[in-house]
């Protein structure tokens, strides 16, 4: 008896929340609206700024160049030295920041390397709205707990997506620039230059950005797996050495081709795979309390 009153307060909670078709269909007509107002308004924004956050992506090879001055002038006499330096935890002088030149090849490549640099940024910039849209768009087909437990996923989400995006812009960026500076020959008659494009530059950019900010979500991922009850704890410890190789595989496909990017990217997505494992061990561990209190409610009941 008691076992069909919590089905029926459980089916309750779904069809209380259930509406029409109809409504539904035009619940999403708004929130798509929602999402594409924002992004256009985004966009407005970012192509209203897109000389700052097209100076500030530019940095980065600024740094590079910068430090490839400095150590051409012998102001590096160790890699250890220009590694604490692309890490930014030695600074490079202001004096050897020299201006760098990129090319544009053609007469609009500049204006439209602007618009997609301004509609990166505005998916960027419109993801919490996005996000948020979405959620509420499904909450109402979720349970109570479900909801809540949710909702975590929806800051943790950014969170990481910038942990990945940071440690492209200030250790893979530079390190990938200057080795690709260093690779310039003058002497001899021969002068060999990198002479980079606007555009390959923000490709470059945009694809790294994408590609560690994305790959930072599989905690997220791998706990929402948990949580639908699609992997366990146990499941994610026996697969850890195929996963460590799925990770420098996807690592060697994804960044430049040189060991320290892949390693870059590689290490701590390993390490995000070993959280990924406590998370989903911690929603196991809950949902076996949750399940006990409730057995020994029903106990207490009959």
């Amino acid at each position: 008896m008691n076992d069909k009153a919590i089905g029926y307060d459980a089916e309750d909670e779904i069809e209380s929340s259930r509406a029409p078709l109809l409504d539904h269909l035009v619940e999403l007509r708004t929130r798509l609206i929602i999402c594409v107002g924002a992004i256009a308004v985004a966009f407005g924004v970012c192509f209203a700024f897109v000389k700052p956050i097209f100076l500030f992506l530019v940095r980065p090879f600024t740094v590079a160049e910068g430090l490839k001055a400095v150590q051409d002038a012998g102001g590096h006499h160790g890699s250890f030295d220009l590694i604490l330096a692309l890490i930014g935890v030695k600074k490079v002088p202001a004096a050897s920041l020299a201006q760098i030149t990129l090319q544009a090849t053609a007469p609009l490549e500049q204006f439209f390397t602007n618009i997609k640099l301004a509609a990166f940024g505005a998916i960027i910039l419109a993801f919490p709205i996005i996000a948020w849209q979405l959620y509420r768009f499904v909450a109402p087909g979720l349970y109570k707990k479900e909801r809540n437990a949710f909702l975590p996923f929806l800051i943790a989400s950014p969170v990481l997506f910038l942990m990945g995006a940071s440690l492209v812009y200030y250790v893979m960026l530079p390190f990938v620039l200057w080795f690709s500076l260093s690779q310039q020959i003058v002497g001899d008659g021969v002068k060999v230059v990198l002479q980079t494009r606007v555009s390959e530059y923000l490709t470059l950019v945009t694809t790294l950005l994408l590609a560690f900010g994305l790959s930072f979500q599989l905690p997220v991922v791998l706990s929402l797996g948990g949580l639908a009850g699609l992997v366990n704890s146990q499941m994610l410890r026996t697969g850890r050495r195929y996963a460590i190789v799925a990770v420098f595989v996807v690592a060697a496909i994804v960044t430049p081709p040189d060991p320290i990017s892949q390693i870059t990217l590689a290490v701590p997505l390993c390490l995000l795979y070993e959280i990924s494992i406590w998370c989903v061990w911690l929603i196991e561990r809950r949902r076996k309390k949750e399940d006990d209190e409730e057995a020994g409610t029903d106990l207490v009941a009959q």
